[in-house]
């Protein structure tokens, strides 16, 4: 990979908010099992193990980063979620189904449009609590819909 792009997406990363963290994470994971699925029409055993394991390892950092204490009931479900997820993907990977790839990589689609969607529903909610805070934090509704484009991506399929 050319070191100026890896450079540029390790600052990407590091300079993200929460939220864009957690997206990249989905895209990540979404790439991987694509590129798995690549390399089961290719029967290429240790593609397939390394993009598998990859998304597996994105499950495992979502797991690690749950916080219970907050999240109460909605964080223990999402845990399971996640955890069934990753025994999914370790199935695939033990018996290389492609079936149980596509099981998985659905899932995380339909959870990265939940989350996007949650994450921008949320704007307008900060905006207000800026705006009801006295401070000089407040951002315009016009600033704020041009930073909506943080979240997109030129590959989202679902126009969002």
């Amino acid at each position: 990979m050319n070191p100026y792009l890896k450079q540029y997406q390790r600052t990407e990363v590091e300079t993200a908010t929460p939220e864009k963290v957690l997206i990249l994470l989905y895209d990540g994971a979404i790439q991987f099992l694509n590129k798995a699925l690549i390399a089961l029409d290719e029967k290429n055993i240790q593609e397939i193990h390394n993009n598998i394991v990859g998304a597996e390892r994105i499950l495992l950092e979502f797991m690690n980063t749950i916080d219970f204490e907050q999240g109460g009931d909605f964080a223990v479900r999402l845990n399971a979620l996640y955890q069934y997820l990753y025994n999914k993907l370790v199935e695939a990977n033990m018996k290389k189904d492609k079936d149980t790839v596509n099981h998985v990589l659905k899932f995380l689609v339909d959870l990265r449009a939940t989350w996007k969607q949650a994450i921008n529903m949320t704007k307008p909610e900060a905006q207000a609590i800026m705006k009801n805070s006295g401070g000089d934090t407040y951002v315009s509704n016009d600033e704020y819909e041009e930073d909506d484009d943080d979240y997109d991506d030129e590959e989202d399929d679902d126009g969002e």
